[in-house]
């Protein structure tokens, strides 16, 4: 019997995943970052970049050969199409990395670590979890965070909210949902009650 667990955070953008697991890791959890290891793999010179490029263009590049985050979104948000393109090339890259760094965890003793994932499901990062937690909002309140967040216009908010899975969706597929539609200590009682329930 393992004596570790790993426990999936995910939710659509903009629902204030990010607030959670910073909670989360003030509680002694380590936190994985699928973002985080996005970056690592899309490192200019790196294969996962270079397939990026090859698959939307040199114009997903800076002048220094490095991404530019903000024009593969403009293009990889554009259609489904295109947004299941992006994945397809980079879920596989961020996948392996999620693993090793989780293997080197838990050879270091760590046990308890949260794989933090927006598009976890999609991944099929959720194969790896003992658990998933998904953080709901509002369209309305999301929009606003995005729009906040990345500098861009209600209109793309609402474009990159369209491509992603209904809060049915996330409700159906995860063992727990949080409703961050409150305050912050609203958020960290869902989150005591759900540590609570997991025996921390």
């Amino acid at each position: 019997m393992r004596n570790y667990k790993i426990i999936g955070l995910t939710g659509p953008t903009g629902s204030g995943k990010s607030a959670f697991a910073e909670y989360l890791e003030k509680n002694g959890f380590i936190i994985i970052s699928a973002d985080k290891i996005a970056r690592e793999v899309t490192a200019p010179n790196s294969v996962c970049l270079k397939t990026l490029a090859a698959a939307f263009g040199n114009q997903i590049l800076n002048d220094d050969a490095s991404l530019n985050r903000k024009a593969l979104a403009k293009i990889a948000f554009s259609s489904k199409e295109s947004t299941c393109l992006l994945n397809d090339i980079t879920h596989p890259f961020i996948y392996l990395k999620v693993l090793k760094n989780a293997k080197e965890y838990i050879e270091k003793g760590n046990t308890n670590i949260i794989y933090d994932a927006p598009l976890l499901f999609e991944s099929n990062g959720d194969l790896m979890c003992d658990y998933v937690i998904s953080v709901l909002c509002s369209k309305e309140k999301r929009i606003k965070r995005i729009m906040l967040r990345d500098n861009i216009t209600e209109e793309q908010a609402a474009q990159r909210i369209s491509a992603q899975h209904s809060d049915e969706f996330y409700s159906k597929s995860s063992d727990y949902c949080v409703s961050n539609n409150s305050d912050l200590e609203s958020l960290y009682l869902q989150a005591d009650k759900i540590l609570k329930a997991l025996g921390y």
